[in-house]
């Protein structure tokens, strides 16, 4: 997510969110991973907003990109200086109305947010997992949201949204569990990762490994690989913007200075900038657990799940209406990426539209106030809510 995140003055703030914890999954009674290992007990940190019907029919979930968490709306307390990451898409009169849906979010497995992952306490040594964490599947982190699903009794979903790694736990959704999804909204993603968007995961890996503090995982109470996890964010975080983007706001501008320092320092604006962001990201995110989540997403790949082998068998499996949204300056997943998805659709026979939004931010687009994005979300989910009242 980029700094360009601001509070839209559209509809209202679903105000004061509380943080909940799910636990699940005690010994003797794993959950399997797509690893072969099992893993238990796994805790979920998700927030609500909204009010769920009786029938339970006005249910939306909402999937958080690679580095996001559960809070995706509203404040913690009245010092909050900083909503959820998608303040500007959910609330009462926005894009997803709180005052008509009910809204789930949940931090991945595998994630620092509140949920399981590296940094967890390891029931069986008593210290953090570290490198002792099982790999995680996007398939393994939708059979948590799963079961959470069953915890809150829902057994069916009107509509589920995500952007990015998002987009590919909603895309995962709607083949494992297609009975329960009635609608899906892929955002800015993809069914498999480019080689290119491997290699970016994998040079901001070894960026963190190569960190001495790292220490092969083991850390925790130690010094922290800072520099590594700080050098991982900045490279991803340049796959996220654009070259017009990073032309207008920086361009090749000095940063306090009026001429080059013929030094290694800060020069420019923009390397400014992606130190900043490096340095904000360490201070919230765990270094394991983004070598874990981008492995889990390099490792996706919709065409594999139940051996399909090609992507019109694997949406044969789904029965969900999509829309699927890409746009036009998002060079980590192209739009070409969402036809080849929404092309396998419509040979599926499934219900599907498409709609490439023009923006000039990059890979981050979906996660900014964008009218048009607004419109066509809203639209979609109140037409699909309903044709199911009718």
């Amino acid at each position: 997510m980029s700094e360009y995140i601001t509070h839209d003055a559209a509809g209202k703030s679903v105000g004061k969110v509380e943080k909940k914890f799910f636990t699940f999954a005690e010994p003797p009674n794993e959950m399997p991973l797509d690893s072969g290992a099992r893993l238990g007990p796994i805790t979920l940190a998700y927030e609500t907003y909204g009010k769920l019907d009786p029938d339970k029919s006005n249910v939306v979930l909402v999937f958080h990109a690679l580095t996001g968490d559960s809070h995706a709306a509203g404040y913690y307390s009245d010092d909050d200086d900083k909503p959820g990451w998608w303040d500007n898409m959910i609330g009462p009169g926005k894009g997803i109305d709180t005052d008509k849906y009910f809204m789930v979010c949940s931090n991945v497995l595998g994630g620092c947010m509140g949920s399981t992952g590296p940094s967890s306490l390891n029931p069986a040594k008593g210290r953090p997992y570290g490198m002792d964490f099982p790999f995680v599947t996007i398939a393994d982190m939708v059979r948590a949201q799963k079961a959470l699903m069953d915890h809150l009794g829902i057994k069916k979903i009107l509509s589920m949204i995500g952007g990015s790694m998002g987009g590919m736990q909603e895309l995962q959704w709607c083949v494992q569990y297609p009975e329960m999804v009635i609608s899906a909204i892929p955002l800015a993603t993809t069914m498999r990762h480019s080689a290119l968007a491997i290699a970016f995961n994998e040079v901001a890996r070894q960026a963190i490994v190569a960190d001495p503090n790292w220490n092969q995982g083991d850390y925790y109470g130690k010094r922290q690989p800072d520099l590594g996890l700080s050098v991982a964010r900045m490279i991803g975080h340049v796959t996220y913007l654009s070259d017009e983007a990073l032309r207008r706001k920086f361009g090749r501008r000095l940063q306090d200075k009026d001429d080059l320092s013929y030094q290694f320092n800060v020069d420019f604006q923009v390397e400014s900038y992606l130190r900043h962001q490096g340095a904000k990201f360490v201070e919230r995110f765990d270094a394991n657990s983004f070598l874990y989540i981008t492995k889990a997403a390099d490792y996706f790949d919709l065409t594999r799940f139940k051996n399909a082998g090609s992507a019109v068998k694997v949406f044969s499996m789904a029965g969900a209406r999509f829309m699927v949204v890409s746009f036009t300056s998002d060079w980590l997943y192209p739009t070409y990426q969402s036809k080849e998805m929404v092309k396998a659709m419509k040979k599926s026979g499934l219900d599907v539209s498409f709609c490439e939004v023009e923006a000039e931010w990059g890979h981050d687009a979906f996660l900014l106030p964008n009218q048009r994005l607004t419109s066509l979300v809203r639209g979609f989910i109140d037409s699909v809510y309903e044709d199911v009242a009718k």
